[in-house]
């Protein structure tokens, strides 16, 4: 059976990210793989990338030697047949949680050697899901760089963007005036898009399990 590892890098549960991360399990669990979920926000403390070098070490090839909360994680990616990463856009970035992850993720492989730039035992394919506020061609500079980055260092990468999301259920019940948006075109586009991004993100879930064969 197949290793699919999930990795949400949003805060909030049952919300836009987290809703098509878990639509995306249940499309790979629905090929027959087997799903190992991990919320960065739930995991004991953690860092970026310490540029400490432990991992240009030949004993230390592919491996982070930081040993915290992000351990696990990089341990079942590293095992995995597939990792589905998901994270908001966060004032014109993905999270600082994710980047930690993505840090870590990437500097292990990377060995600073022309001839063998990447020291991955494999390449693990990749479905990076982002959720934003802004519209979906908002960050395709961004998103194009991640993928690139990810497919040298780890595998096989596919986006999925989710745009102009609604971020809460009552535009009217803050505290202040939200007035730069349309909260009612913000619902009608929840109600009519979104369910079509769910449905993606569980199609191309199901479709990692086949990718790399």
């Amino acid at each position: 059976m197949k290793k699919i590892v999930v990795v949400n890098a949003g805060p909030r549960p049952g919300r836009n990210t987290d809703t098509l991360l878990t639509e995306a399990a249940r499309g790979a669990e629905s090929a027959g793989a087997a799903v190992e979920r991990f919320d960065l926000f739930r995991l004991e403390r953690y860092t970026g990338c310490v540029s400490c070098f432990g991992c240009k070490k030949e004993k230390n090839k592919g491996r982070c030697v930081c040993r915290d909360g992000l351990t696990p994680v990089l341990d079942a990616i590293r095992e995995a047949d597939g990792v589905i990463l998901g994270s908001p856009n966060y004032l014109s970035e993905l999270t600082a949680s994710f980047r930690a992850l993505y840090e870590r993720l990437i500097f292990q492989n990377l060995t600073y050697n022309r001839e063998t730039p990447c020291c991955a035992a494999r390449p693990v394919p990749v479905l990076l899901i982002m959720t934003s506020n802004a519209p979906d061609t908002a960050y395709a500079d961004l998103l194009r760089r991640y993928r690139q980055t990810l497919e040298r260092f780890v595998g096989p990468t596919e986006v999925l963007v989710s745009g102009d999301t609604l971020q809460l259920d009552d535009y009217g019940k803050t505290d202040w005036p939200w007035s730069m948006f349309d909260a009612e075109a913000k619902r009608r586009r929840h109600e009519t898009g979104f369910p079509l991004e769910r449905r993606a993100a569980y199609e191309r879930g199901a479709a990692l399990v086949c990718r790399g064969e």
